[in-house]
């Protein structure tokens, strides 16, 4: 079973774009996240399946 939370990364190759092509859009509100409590200066999401479904129209993305 797949999580419910994709990374930046997963949320990138599924959409075929950079990693920093997601984190703009996160930032721009075009993607909704979750964001992580972390140490370092780059901010930490999650992308909510459900979220990327709707951004892409679809009821399940595999």
């Amino acid at each position: 079973m797949s999580s419910n939370l994709l990374t930046v990364s997963e949320v990138a190759r599924i959409l075929r774009v950079d990693d920093a092509t997601v984190r703009r859009w996160v930032k721009q509100g075009v993607l909704e996240a979750v964001v992580l409590p972390h140490v370092h200066s780059r901010q930490v999401y999650r992308i909510k399946r459900e979220t990327l479904n709707r951004v892409l129209g679809e009821n399940d993305i595999q």
